[in-house]
Parts: C-alpha cells; structure tokens; sequence
C-alpha cells in the first residue's frame, strides 16, 4: 500500500559558502522565485543572491531554464537515492502513487516558488514543452526506480501518462494546505485510475494489432529479399 504524504521537510540552511556553486544559483533561483514573478527575475538577480560574478554563472548555466532544470534534476536525486524497495511486491498502481506521493512531498518546502513558476508557464507553448521534455527524463528515471517498463510503443504511453496525471494534479498539490495533502491524494488516485482505462484500452489494441504487425513485418522483409541482387545473375 502507498505510504501517506509526509510532514513538509525544511529547505536546507547550510552556509552559503559551504555550498557548491550550482547548488547556491539553483537555491538562488527558487529564493527569488518564491518572492517575485518569474519574468522579474534577471541574471544579474541571481548571480547577486548567489554570491556569485555573472562570469561564473554563464560558466554554470545558460539560463533561467537551465537553473529550472538542475532544481528538477535535485529532486530526482533525492528520490533515486531512496527508493521505496519495500513495494516491490505491491500492483503498479501503488508503485506509481507511491513515486508521486514522495514528489510532492519533496516538492513541499517550494511550494511558492512553484506557484510563481507554474503561473509563468501558463500559456507558453515553447516553455511547456521544455517542461515536458525536461518530464520526460525524470519519469522514464522514477519510473525505472518502481520497475516500470518504459520501452517501446506502451512504456512511452505509460511514461507520458505518469507526466500527464501528475500535470493533471499539480496545481491542486500547489494549493492544498492540508498537512496529509488529502485533496492532492484524491486527485491522484481519481488520475490514475483514469489513466489505467486509458492504459488498457491501450493495451487492446496492441494486442488487436499484433497480427497485423507481424504480417508487416514479413512483408517488409520479403521486399527487401526481393530487391537483393541474386548471386548466380551476378556471376553469369
């Protein structure tokens, strides 16, 4: 059974100079994030919270987004280092509430800086899709972590459904206040409930079309004898 969502965590408050670079501009860039617009935001901002010169910070990063995708790459590592190994034996269903359920709450002690930042990206089309290729490196990982199969045509639905429900319930995560998340838990487990439907239908028809697959596939590999010049031509 999944476990239950967890106390918030505090944000580390080590010395800034005992922090390596990166992790000082991606601490950086969601302190400032929490308190001002995304767009607000400058470079110069940033190398100033940091403590940094602006020369060294294009040395780490080459922009705002890149600074968004080392925080993302943060909380992947604070998840990939503890997997929960004692769901092994549990249905995928838990497997996979149990991933998003220890996400949010790493995601927790940025909460504010998370709303500034998802309000930003509303209607940005090229900035949703950085986002969603940026997703789709953390679940194919997370996934692997809970033995999830994201190959072939249904691991990349099950990949992108993982990234889809958890799209699906994130603006409720960023306004649920409960100390358990309950309206968070609710809208995930009405999500993946839905996005199993959707994996079965999924899984139907693969299986409907697996005759077909194979007969193309014979029928490719007939055309390709065909096109083969014939040795005994050749040497006549």
């Amino acid at each position: 059974m999944a476990r239950k969502a967890e106390p918030a965590r505090k944000a580390e408050t080590a010395p800034k100079s005992a922090l390596d670079p990166r992790t000082r501009v991606v601490d950086a860039l969601m302190a400032l994030a929490a308190e001002a617009r995304w767009g607000d935001i400058t470079l110069n901002d940033i190398a100033t919270r940091a403590d940094l010169p602006l020369a060294d910070l294009r040395d780490l990063f080459p922009s705002k987004g890149a600074m968004l995708g080392g925080f993302i790459r943060r909380i992947d590592r604070q998840m990939l280092e503890h997997p929960a190994t004692d769901l092994v034996a549990e249905p995928a269903h838990d497997r996979v509430l149990d991933l998003m359920i220890r996400r949010f709450d790493a995601l927790k002690p940025y909460r504010a800086a998370l709303r500034n930042i998802h309000r930003a990206f509303q209607g940005d089309l090229m900035g949703l899709a950085a986002l969603n290729s940026q997703a789709l490196n953390s679940w194919r990982y997370l996934l692997a972590s809970a033995d999830i199969d994201t190959d072939g045509a249904l691991g990349h639905v099950r990949l992108q459904g993982a990234i889809l429900v958890f799209a699906r319930v994130f603006p409720v995560f960023l306004d649920d206040e409960g100390e358990e998340l309950p309206r968070t838990m609710a809208a995930l487990d009405r999500e993946l409930k839905r996005g199993e439907w959707v994996l079965r239908r999924a899984e139907g028809v693969q299986r409907l079309m697996a005759p077909f697959q194979g007969f193309c596939r014979a029928a490719r590999e007939t055309r390709r004898e065909a096109r083969r010049p014939d040795p005994a031509s050749d040497a006549a």
